[in-house]
């Protein structure tokens, strides 16, 4: 028997059509999460009696030889393998013979693909956390370094308002702790039981599903076979989590990218994490940030490919289904490769803080200025209008805020009193901010101490 299905066909299976459905070719990559399903549902038939302690143990030592020939890359694929499930099963009859049929007792192909897939977003869930966690204390190291730098900050690209460079790796910081609480949720929702639910309706064999629950690790069991076969929201869920990170990184990016032109100058990337061109013999790109910016891009679409996937099929399972590791793959796979070089990157990367300051302009004082009208009893509407006017007065002047004498101030307010001088200050528009979730330097201070704790 070439086809664990073929007994239902009175004609010869055509190849191209065995080519055409087959999977193998991706699904090869849950080769031990199948194993390690398997053999708990091995134990779990052994202890139901559904098959005896012997074939129980015959069929165990068949899948644990061939975990070993998987582990070091010595398992060979035949033509005839459909899929990973396939592949194993009919190398197990193989290994073990006849008894080897019985692996499939109580079980769908349904079910166990699902399985398979949990059991590999487990494991990734965790090491995106973590790596996430890792790039957090990166980013936390980075500030520190650079906890007193004042940067001009930004909104629609022009220059706003002054603020640290720390309180910059801060915002992310907290961007990526958002990024691990979703990750969490779809954890969650990964990390319920599919097993026993057989094609669609569950099986009338005497499964413990409990005891597959314990075996594997899972926190709780599917309650509805019908649905569970048919389900990928919990593929959804973790790949709109690692697509929004990616999002994030792709922000980080492209402020990195800007930074680094020479037009701006604020940062200077290592050469062993740049590239040159084929052509320019001066050039030196930061290929890194561009690509992931990119891959953002890919993963956004592959997450698109997930959602039309899903939307137009009947209940319960599709053959549609067997598409999805085609979509979701790639996106894990770009989260944990982006977020890898990135702790390797972020590290090197130098901010030139003379250039920084330089380029700083006058006019991110102009809140400041309103606001220290404020102070003085004038609405801030009408405060607002007067800095517009002092701020037109110093361009058409070619003058910065902070060229400005007390009557030049006073010309547009007798509000203004000698201690605008110190308001004209990038030290004090930073310390200023010294409210919960405010630039300071001593709220920043505080939250990486906080952070610190945290994530330790």
């Amino acid at each position: 028997m070439k086809y664990v299905w073929e007994g239902r066909f009175g004609e010869e299976i055509d190849k191209d059509l065995i080519e055409f459905t087959s999977s193998i070719t991706i699904d090869r990559k849950l080769a031990l999460f199948d194993i390690e399903g398997s053999i708990a549902h091995t134990k779990m038939l052994g202890k139901c009696n559904i098959i005896n302690k012997e074939e129980s143990k015959k069929i165990i030592d068949g899948l644990e030889k061939i975990k070993k020939e998987f582990q070091e890359k010595k398992f060979e694929f035949k033509q005839t393998d459909e899929d990973i499930h396939t592949a194993i099963e009919r190398r197990l009859v193989e290994l073990v013979g006849e008894v080897g049929k019985k692996l499939h007792t109580a079980r769908s192909r349904n079910d166990q693909i699902v399985l398979d897939e949990k059991l590999y977003l487990k494991s990734e869930v965790k090491k995106i956390i973590e790596l996430i966690t890792h790039l957090q204390n990166v980013f936390l190291k980075k500030s520190e370094e650079n906890i007193d730098v004042i940067i001009p900050g930004y909104t629609h690209l022009q220059q706003s308002q002054v603020i640290l460079l720390s309180y910059y790796f801060l915002a992310f910081i907290e961007m990526f702790e958002r990024d691990k609480e979703r990750l969490e949720n779809a954890y969650k929702i990964v990390d319920i039981l599919p097993l026993g639910s057989c094609a669609c309706c569950g099986t009338s064999l005497p499964v413990d599903r409990k005891y597959l629950a314990e075996l594997l690790g899972f926190s709780d069991i599917s309650t509805n076979a019908y649905d569970t076969v048919a389900d990928r929201d919990f593929i959804v869920d973790v790949c709109v989590a690692c697509v929004v990170f990616l999002i994030h990184l792709s922000r980080l990016s492209e402020d990195f990218i800007i930074w680094n032109s020479q037009e701006f100058q604020f940062i200077e990337l290592p050469d062993k994490f740049s590239t040159g061109s084929s052509i320019m013999p001066q050039k030196k790109n930061p290929d890194i940030f561009e690509l992931i910016r990119g891959r953002s891009s890919s993963s956004i679409g592959f997450l698109t490919g997930i959602l039309t996937l899903m939307k137009g099929l009947p209940m319960s399972y599709n053959r549609d289904l067997q598409e999805d590791k085609t979509l979701f793959f790639p996106i894990i796979e770009q989260t944990l490769r982006s977020i890898s070089i990135l702790i390797k990157v972020i590290p090197e990367i130098k901010f030139n803080k003379k250039i920084i300051g330089g380029k700083i302009s006058d006019f991110t004082l102009a809140t400041d200025i309103a606001e220290y009208l404020v102070q003085k009893n004038i609405p801030f509407r009408e405060a607002h209008n007067i800095v517009g006017k002092i701020v037109r007065y110093c361009i058409e002047n070619k003058k910065g805020l902070r060229d400005l004498d007390i009557e030049e101030f006073k010309k547009f307010s007798p509000a203004f009193t000698s201690d605008i001088k110190k308001v004209l200050d990038f030290n004090y528009s930073v310390n200023s901010k010294n409210i919960y979730g405010g630039t300071s330097l001593s709220y920043v201070k505080k939250e990486i101490e906080k952070w610190k704790r945290k994530l330790k």
